[in-house]
């Protein structure tokens, strides 16, 4: 049954390119990370150095009225204030359009990713290291924080390219759609050639996603499926071969995300409450058709049908979010 719903899926190129998209969007996530978690401790490194009385000995005097909420955050301490305009001091956004609910400001002298928390976008306040971050929050702070010296209109891109793949309501993209993304993928990961502090990572992502990258976007990408399940069309001689374990963990992680996705657009009021639900929809009639993705989604479903169900509890003060990276 499971390999019959998947040959299903994939006989539907645009959802294969939908997979195939995200799949590029979870490589580029995993080599990132090293090297974001690597630059955040150098940053707070330099913060700290500029800045000696923030460090280790200083603490926050306020306790729990030093807890910032949403964009919101009005410190009553000496330490968090000062650490506040170190931190908006190295933001890109120059209207002050930081997620500071991200942060445990307390943390802020002697954790490094509570700092860099606060180039992220929402929703990442139970995240402790980047390995617990997906693509958008490690680009996000790239794009952010000036500690990154890249071009940021090629990080952007790749930004809305993730967002237009999370916000497809029938997840699907077209062949050339995806050719784009490629395109735009590749102008990212050139940024890493030149910048002389990270370009012994380059060499890590270029193997692990530039020449990966091109053959998942160019290829059949084929999973071998038995002979009656097989999809129409599929070249096993020139395919990228994936057992349809690995196939179906990338669409679990994907359909996580974008369930996530919707659930803090939600929780926020950053769409229309009908829009939501027309979305849930979609997603719930998906699922209805594919047992095997269903199955391991029923906490996440739940989770956002509680939201619904409940809308006198939804947080009303928080702005929405229109910028292409404060989209996710």
């Amino acid at each position: 049954m499971v390999l019959s719903e998947l040959a299903a899926r994939l006989n539907c190129a645009e959802y294969k390119n939908w997979v195939k998209a995200g799949h590029c969007l979870l490589l580029l996530r995993g080599c990132l990370q090293g090297f974001v978690g690597r630059e955040v401790l150098a940053f707070h490194r330099s913060l700290l150095a500029a800045a000696p009385g923030l460090g280790p000995r200083a603490a926050c005097r306020s306790g729990s009225r030093c807890s910032p909420r949403a964009r919101q955050f009005q410190p009553q301490c000496q330490v968090c204030a000062e650490w506040k305009r170190e931190i908006l001091k190295h933001h890109t956004s120059r209207n002050g359009d930081v997620h500071w609910g991200n942060c445990r400001p307390v943390r802020w002298p002697v954790d490094a990713w509570e700092v860099a928390k606060a180039f992220m976008p929402r929703g990442l306040a139970d995240k402790t290291r980047p390995e617990e971050c997906d693509a958008v929050a490690l680009l996000s702070l790239i794009n952010s924080c000036d500690h990154f010296e890249v071009d940021r209109k090629k990080v952007t891109e790749v930004i809305k390219c993730r967002n237009e793949i999370m916000h497809s309501s029938e997840m699907k993209v077209s062949s050339v759609w995806l050719r784009d993304f490629q395109m735009k993928i590749q102008n990212f990961l050139n940024e890493f050639k030149n910048i002389p502090e990270i370009v012994a990572v380059y060499s890590q992502i270029e193997k692990f996603i530039y020449s990966v990258t091109q053959q998942l976007l160019t290829s059949d990408w084929a999973v071998y499926i038995p002979e009656e399940d097989q999809p129409d069309g599929c070249d096993y001689k020139t395919g990228v071969y994936l057992s349809e374990h690995q196939v179906n963990e990338i669409e679990m992680e994907l359909l996580k995300e974008k369930l996530q996705e919707l659930y803090l657009q939600a929780k926020g009021q950053e769409v229309l409450p009908e829009e939501i639900l027309n979305q849930l929809e979609v997603v719930k009639e998906f699922l209805r058709n594919n047992e095997d993705l269903r199955n391991g989604l029923t906490e996440d479903m739940q989770k956002l049908d509680s939201l619904h169900q409940q809308p006198q509890k939804l947080d009303s003060k928080e702005p929405r979010a229109q910028t292409p990276e404060g989209k996710a």
